[in-house]
């Protein structure tokens, strides 16, 4: 809730928001189409790509783990106090704890792990964490970290708490640094016009990447892809490059969200390999601007 310019955001509402555990059943088809989303499957031939998008022998691209056990759309909830139209993904990370069944049963958990003041004027940022677990026997799947920045939140708290106002969260992490130098391996990855089409019925159905008029109301000129759209391709670009197609070789990543991507661009992937180290940034050829940033995966 807000009143003219000031937010009346509350952190430990927000900290202590009822979620309540998502069980999703999913099968070879939700499967393949997420694949199809990033574009795998333009080589019908490949037969690395293959396994991904036909039943016989199917395996999950690992970031689909993204798009599982997912909460909705609960920042739009009047209750949550926040300005969702002005929301964007900052950062994400996903720990794979085991390579994703092709199709299961899964039971998804999340939690509001901080919330960080920015300042009057300068928003906020919302940490969430969701956990992925098989609901067949219990295993932790997977761990997806994300850092919301929402643009018209900031100002809700003192230090210290002082004036009966609420005490920011520590900030996150400090953002991966890349190395100095040319790229060790450039790798192209064409999006398709219509992906935050596909990409919507895996996950986020928000109007932002579908509807002009809100894409607009959003600051942005027309529809840009879902932020875990492209670090899917991203995902995609380092299972091709270093772990030869095999899921089970992916095993950690984390980025920041620099810039948006619009459908139908080029995402240039640039990475540099130190051991089971990958840093990376992406950027769209087509404007020439990095889109992510910050890039660290660790490579089994």
């Amino acid at each position: 809730m807000r009143q003219g310019d000031l937010t009346t955001i509350d952190c430990n509402k927000l900290k202590s928001w009822p979620f309540t555990d998502v069980e999703q059943t999913y099968d070879d088809r939700d499967t393949i189409l997420y694949a199809l989303s990033m574009g795998v499957g333009a080589d019908p031939l490949d037969e690395n790509q293959l396994k991904f998008v036909y039943e016989k022998n199917l395996q999950a691209m690992p970031t689909m783990a993204n798009v599982l056990g997912y909460p909705g759309l609960w920042i739009r909830e009047p209750a949550a106090g926040i300005d969702w139209q002005k929301v964007l993904h900052g950062e994400q990370s996903m720990r794979l704890h085991k390579p994703l069944p092709a199709a299961g049963t899964i039971i998804g958990r999340t939690r509001v792990t901080g919330v960080i003041d920015k300042g009057p004027g300068k928003g906020a940022l919302l940490l969430q964490q969701r956990e992925i677990f098989d609901k067949a026997n219990g295993a932790l799947l997977a761990t997806l970290e994300a850092v919301t920045f929402c643009r018209g939140d900031g100002g809700f708290s003192t230090n210290g708490g002082a004036d009966g106002k609420q005490v920011s969260d520590p900030p996150p992490a400090p953002a991966h640094e890349l190395p100095k130098g040319e790229p060790q391996i450039v790798c192209d990855m064409p999006t398709l016009p219509q992906m935050a089409l596909i990409y919507r019925l895996c996950s986020d159905r928000h109007p932002m990447h579908v509807d002009p008029a809100t894409a607009k109301a959003s600051g942005f000129p027309r529809p840009i892809l879902h932020g875990l759209g492209t670090l899917g391709i991203a995902g995609y670009a380092l299972l091709k490059s270093y772990c030869d197609y095999d899921p089970a070789k992916f095993r950690f990543l984390r980025l920041r969200f620099s810039a948006p991507v619009f459908p139908g661009e080029t995402i240039r992937m640039e990475m540099w390999k130190n051991g089971a180290v990958v840093s990376f940034r992406a950027r769209v050829v087509e404007r020439d601007i990095v889109v992510l940033n910050n890039g660290y995966a660790e490579i089994g």
